[in-house]
């Protein structure tokens, strides 16, 4: 499970002494464990959707700070988020190409939108970007 990498690479940081991987694995951590308690609530399990989720909105709120650090020039920051993205990117799965989404919907019997769109939420939550369905659905 990827909230069990994250711990492990999380100590290996601290034995390490590093501390932007350190600070990133930490805060990853947090969400996660955040988010455990909100699917207990539900009696819900947290699974590795839901991490990846968590690492995708991480990559996009990474992705802003990063501009913003840019925008004032302050070097110092920018290699420290840059660094942080690299770390949570490695987490990701490979998204899937627009090639491989048309490959499906073109496989499927019923192309209508609410059910492309259910289906690939269903079956490929994390693994591919829903805009790029629409968009690839939209084009068919």
């Amino acid at each position: 499970m990827i909230f069990d990498e994250i711990k492990k690479a999380n100590i290996l940081a601290m034995k390490e002494k590093d501390g932007v991987a350190h600070t990133i694995y930490s805060v990853l951590i947090n969400k996660f464990m955040l988010e455990q308690i909100k699917k207990r609530e539900k009696h819900e399990e947290f699974t590795d959707v839901d991490a990846i989720q968590i690492l995708q909105k991480s990559v996009k709120e990474l992705g802003e700070e990063l501009e913003n650090y840019k925008k004032v020039n302050n070097t110092e920051e920018i290699e420290n988020i840059s660094k942080q993205l690299e770390l949570v990117r490695a987490y990701l799965p490979k998204m899937m190409s627009e090639e491989e989404i048309k490959e499906i919907i073109l496989s499927l019997e019923d192309r209508s939108i609410p059910f492309v769109m259910k289906y690939f939420k269903t079956n490929y939550a994390g693994k591919c970007d829903m805009r790029l369905v629409q968009e690839v659905l939209k084009s068919i």
